[in-house]
């Protein structure tokens, strides 16, 4: 894990990190099955290549405790040019209610406003309440699917412009 994107707040510190790491794949796997259980069915995080959470054309941030236990995740990538597409956005149910996903999702907006993105998508799950609000509080509004085949059901695909600075 890199430094280039901490933040420290006392209880966590929010590092860059390889989307391929131990702690990234823990936190992505249980991402998974927290969604299978629910919905029957989740996109599998191995199917997303590691190079696409790398700079300039994306990111991966990791939470962790001070003692190094990671806690949260996400990520950005370049899902087309000036669209970043916020992936994995997972908080572990003992690091809930703290504010930790609103950190990370500031983070990875500002880092995809670096790196001159202009908006961000993001999908979710309809059953995935705490992440509708956060998504919704943070200006995120409802737009069709932009993956083919998705459940309507299931998914809610939601967009972010980012303001010129």
């Amino acid at each position: 894990m890199t430094d280039l994107l901490a933040t420290a707040t006392g209880a966590w510190t929010i590092l860059t990190a390889s989307y391929d790491t131990p702690a990234a794949r823990g936190l992505t796997e249980a991402l998974h099955r927290e969604q299978a259980a629910i919905y029957g069915t989740a996109d599998d995080p191995v199917a997303t290549p590691p190079h696409e959470f790398r700079p300039p054309h994306g990111t991966f941030l990791i939470a962790t405790t001070p003692d190094g236990i990671p806690l949260a995740c996400g990520g950005w990538r370049t899902a087309a040019p000036g669209t970043a597409e916020i992936k994995r956005m997972y908080v572990a149910p003992t690091a809930r209610g703290h504010g930790l996903g609103q950190q990370i999702l500031n983070a990875l907006e500002e880092d995809a406003r670096r790196h001159h993105m202009t908006q961000a998508i993001l999908e979710t799950g309809v059953a995935n309440h705490a992440a509708l609000a956060l998504y919704t509080r943070a200006g995120y509004a409802h737009i069709p699917p932009y993956v083919s085949g998705r459940n309507p059901q299931i998914n809610r695909a939601l967009s972010k412009p980012f303001p010129d600075r």
